[in-house]
């Protein structure tokens, strides 16, 4: 995906990690980018189905089961227990890209975009980077916060930085695991 004016602005939450994985990037690829899978590695994701359009293909739509332990920043009125999801693709170049924007309550995109980048790794395999990134508060974030005042708005974003910074970190060895065994 191009830079868009966008990415230039300060995101509300912006993480990412990356891992060196044992298989050619369009083998990577090929299991990130089936995310009714994706319960074998996210956290949260159990996994879930493609409800508009082709699989991974831009403009498809996945609807998403989840699942959030109650000790999730357990301060915070975050959802708990289980959750439907809707993302839209917003990226997919095999071998390379694969990108995708959460949905609100209307089901248009907002801009909260998570994805996994790929690049061959010298010496062989790919270089995986899993990233997220929130340019302006979702409905979600806007319901947690509203509440709020400036200082547990700051611990909240503090927090929550840290869980999706983990979470990457977790899912991008979860993701390795999968593809080197397959």
């Amino acid at each position: 995906m191009g830079e868009t004016s966008n990415d230039k602005q300060q995101p509300i939450f912006s993480a990412d990690a990356d891992i060196r994985v044992a298989a050619a990037p369009l083998d990577v690829y090929a299991v990130l980018s089936d995310l009714p899978r994706s319960g074998e590695w996210s956290p949260e994701c159990q996994g879930g189905e493609w409800v508009v359009g082709a699989p991974a293909e831009v403009g498809s739509v996945f609807r998403g089961e989840n699942l959030r332990s109650e000790d999730v920043v357990a301060w915070a009125p975050v959802v708990r227990g289980r959750w439907t999801t809707h993302a839209q693709v917003v990226a997919a170049e095999p071998g390379r890209t694969f990108r995708w924007a959460m949905h609100d309550s209307a089901g248009e995109p907002q801009q909260s975009v998570w994805g996994f980048d790929i690049e061959p790794a010298e010496g062989g395999g790919s270089l995986l980077t899993h990233h997220f990134r929130m340019n302006a508060a979702t409905e979600g974030i806007k319901g947690i916060t509203a509440e709020m005042d400036a200082g547990a708005k700051e611990r909240f974003f503090a927090e929550w930085g840290d869980k999706i910074s983990a979470d990457l970190a977790v899912t991008l060895r979860r993701i390795k695991a999968v593809v080197e065994q397959a």
